[in-house]
């Protein structure tokens, strides 16, 4: 198992820089403003690029990594928890949070559903999640270029635990608790990944 957050101890090649900045590209499109909103970021790296780049509009970040920046950990409105997940996540008070972050994450873990329900379980009702995986088809390009090309860090592919097609999302997230008229899921990145779009109902008038 990786023992390291990702970017820790080493820079970024531009095909992870490229893979970050369409992901970066795709939160946007969804999450709206963020001015004085709560979010979380699991599994954001060691450097949390997405989340610092809107670190000084929102009211808080909860950011959660196996190990987190210094200079992070010294924001003010950061609430920074280094540990694994999902235990990790257990720290995070129910329905506290307007949008959940979780983007190239759940590929390393061996039980992704926990996960999962835990993003639902801390954010508000009619709260965002938003969700990123590679694809099977992406697998293809990942692997040739960490393994034969050396173009990304090796060691976060031999950390990967599956792939996800849209067909293979979709129940998942269904499985962690999102209605199906509340999930977008779709593939993107040139195939190569797929997203989710998942909002948050009221607990209250979901029957069990």
């Amino acid at each position: 198992m990786r023992e390291r957050a990702y970017g820790q101890g080493y820079e970024p090649t531009v095909i992870d820089r490229f893979g970050v900045w369409l992901s970066a590209r795709q939160i946007r499109r969804y999450t709206g403003s963020v001015a004085g909103k709560r979010i979380g970021d699991f599994g954001c790296g060691y450097h949390a690029t997405f989340m610092r780049t809107i670190l000084p509009q929102v009211e808080r970040a909860v950011l959660v990594d196996s190990a987190l920046a210094v200079d992070l950990k010294a924001c003010p409105n950061v609430t920074a928890i280094e540990g694994t997940l999902p235990e990790a996540l257990n720290q995070i008070p129910s329905a506290s949070l307007d949008l959940v972050l979780c983007i190239s994450v759940l590929e390393h873990l061996w039980d992704p559903l926990a996960v999962l329900r835990h993003c639902l379980r801390v954010v508000r009702p009619e709260g965002t999640c938003l969700f990123n995986v590679p694809s099977w088809r992406g697998k293809k390009f990942l692997e040739c270029s960490a393994f034969r090309l050396g173009l990304s860090p090796k060691d976060e592919m031999d950390d990967h635990k599956t792939y996800y097609d849209v067909k293979d999302f979709w129940p998942l997230l269904v499985r962690a608790g999102f209605l199906p008229s509340r999930i977008r899921c779709f593939s993107h990145k040139f195939g190569l990944n797929t997203f989710a779009v998942c909002t948050s109902q009221d607990r209250s008038i979901v029957q069990t």
